[in-house]
């Protein structure tokens, strides 16, 4: 398995985390020693449990009811009518 890493210094220290787990860190005295630590602990959690994927389907599109839709299509109608008395006003021909 790939995990990334996420590598900092400060102070001297450096100090790796699991992107997505930052429970999953560990510090060294060099970023090599940190990364294997982090590494270490990724093994053992690794062999204590099971890595699943799981996909969440998307949320379903939301229902309209008849009222709903033609009071929609009003509304619209409505905003078309005022743009073009607009449109009009500004370019006569």
């Amino acid at each position: 398995m790939t995990f990334p890493i996420f590598v900092t210094q400060s102070n001297g220290t450096f100090t790796a985390s699991v992107l997505g787990a930052p429970q999953v860190a560990a510090e060294g005295a060099t970023k090599d020693q940190a990364v294997a630590a982090v590494t270490a602990q990724l093994q053992t959690r690794v062999t204590a449990g099971e890595v699943v994927l799981v996909t969440v389907p998307p949320p379903a599109p939301p229902r309209y009811t008849d009222d709903e839709i033609a009071l929609m299509r009003e509304m619209c109608d409505e905003i078309y009518r005022e743009r073009d008395a607009q449109k009009a006003a500004e370019f006569p021909e």
